[in-house]
C-alpha cells in the first residue's frame, strides 16, 4: 500500500533554520534620528576649546553676579579706604609699601594707590557692572534686531527699503564719537551743574546708545534671511492655508533664524564690554568711585610707569573674558552649523 501523496494545494511546510527569515533586531541605542538641538550639543561636546571657553565665561558670571556674597566673607568692600584708616599700608607718596601693589594675605590683589581701596573687591564689582550693562543692552539689541528684520524681509516693499537706508546710515556712523558728544547734551538736560550724575542716568544712556546702533548689524542679516525663507515651499504652503503673518513669522521663519540670532547676540556681548570699558576709560560712562573694568584702567593708565599691577589686574581679566566668549561664539557657530564635520 503506497503513503498518500499531499494535496497541490496545500503549502509545504519550511523548517529549515538556513531559509528562515530572522527577526528584526532592536537599532543599537543612540543610532535613531536626534533633533537639531541634540545634534549641535553632541558636536559642541566634542568642541574641547568651546568647552573650557564656556567654563570660563559660567565662571566671571558666577563672580560677577556673587560680588556682594564673596565681598562679605572677604571682609573687604570697594568703597572703604583701607590706606588712610589703616596705617602700614601706603608710604609718605600714597604708594602701597608691600611689592606689587600691595598683595598680601590681607589684600588678595593688593590696594591702590592714593586711597588704598581694596583692588579685588573693586574688580568684582566692576566686573558686574560691567557685564550687567553689556547684557542688557545685548538683549535689547537682539530684540530690536529681530523684530525690524523680519519685519522688513517679510514686508519688502517700501518699508524694506527705508529700513535698510537706516541701516546703513546707523552702520555708517561713529558710536563712540556720537556717545561723546552726546554726553555732555544729557547732563545739560537732567542733571544740573552743582549736582554729580546719578549712576542710573549713565547706566541707562549708554544702554540705550548701545542699543540704538547695535541692532542694524543684526537686523541686516535676518533681512536677507528672511527674504530668502519667505519664497521657500513651506511658506508658500502656509500662505495657501490661510495662515495668518504672525503665524507665519513665528511658526515658520522664526525657528529657521535661531542659528544667525544666537551666533551674533554670542559675539555681541564681548564688543559690548570693550566698549562699555572704553568709554568709563575716556571718562563718558560710569566714572570713579563707582566700580568699572574702564574706571579701573583709567586709574592704573595714571601709576603703570610706577607699579603696573594696576592695569594688569584689569586687563588681563578682560582679556580672558573676551577672549574666552569669542571662542565660545565660534564654538556655537560650528556647533549649529550642520555642515560641521569633526
Amino acid at each position: 500500500m503506497t503513503p498518500p501523496t499531499p494535496s497541490p494545494a496545500a503549502p509545504l511546510e519550511v523548517t529549515d533554520e538556513a531559509t528562515a527569515i530572522p527577526a528584526k533586531s532592536p537599532a543599537p541605542k543612540g543610532s535613531e534620528s536626534r533633533s537639531p538641538g541634540r545634534l549641535a550639543w553632541s558636536r559642541f561636546k566634542r568642541d574641547r576649546s568651546g568647552v573650557i571657553s564656556a567654563y570660563v565665561v559660567i565662571f566671571f558670571f558666577v563672580v560677577a553676579i556673587g560680588a556682594p556674597l564673596i565681598s562679605k566673607l572677604y571682609g573687604k568692600d570697594p568703597y572703604t579706604t583701607y590706606g588712610m584708616n589703616q596705617p602700614g599700608l601706603l608710604n609718605e607718596f600714597s604708594f602701597p609699601i608691600k611689592p606689587n601693589g600691595g598683595i598680601s594675605s590681607d589684600f588678595w590683589l593688593g590696594v591702590e594707590p592714593i586711597l588704598g581701596r581694596d583692588v579685588m573687591t573693586f574688580l568684582l564689582y566692576g566686573m558686574r557692572n560691567s557685564l550687567l550693562i553689556a547684557g542688557v543692552a545685548t538683549l535689547l539689541t537682539t530684540l530690536l534686531g529681530v523684530v525690524v528684520g523680519i519685519t522688513a524681509g517679510y514686508l519688502g516693499g517700501k518699508t524694506d527699503y527705508l529700513v535698510g537706508r537706516i541701516i546703513d546710515i546707523l552702520l555708517a556712523f561713529p558710536q563712540t564719537l556720537f556717545f561723546i558728544a552726546f554726553w555732555p547734551v544729557v547732563l545739560a538736560i537732567f542733571v544740573s551743574p552743582e549736582e554729580n550724575t546719578p549712576d542710573w542716568l549713565t547706566v541707562t544712556s549708554l544702554i540705550l546708545v548701545m542699543t540704538a546702533f547695535g541692532w542694524a548689524s543684526i537686523a541686516r542679516l535676518l533681512r536677507g534671511e528672511v527674504l530668502a525663507l519667505r519664497e521657500r515651499e513651506f511658506v508658500e504652503a502656509a500662505k495657501v492655508t490661510g495662515a495668518s503673518p504672525a503665524r507665519i513669522i513665528f511658526k515658520e521663519l522664526l525657528p529657521n533664524l535661531w542659528t544667525p540670532i544666537l551666533i551674533q547676540s554670542t559675539l555681541l556681548l564681548p564688543a559690548y564690554v570693550t566698549a562699555e570699558a572704553g568709554l568709563a576709560f575716556l571718562g563718558v560712562g560710569l566714572t570713579d568711585p563707582t566700580p568699572d573694568w574702564g574706571v579701573m584702567l583709567q586709574f592704573g593708565a595714571k601709576y603703570y610707569q610706577d607699579d603696573i599691577t594696576f592695569m594688569l589686574v584689569p586687563g588681563i581679566s578682560m582679556v580672558i573674558f573676551v577672549v574666552a566668549f569669542n571662542l565660545l561664539g565660534d564654538s556655537v557657530r560650528d556647533a549649529l552649523d550642520p555642515k560641521t564635520k569633526r
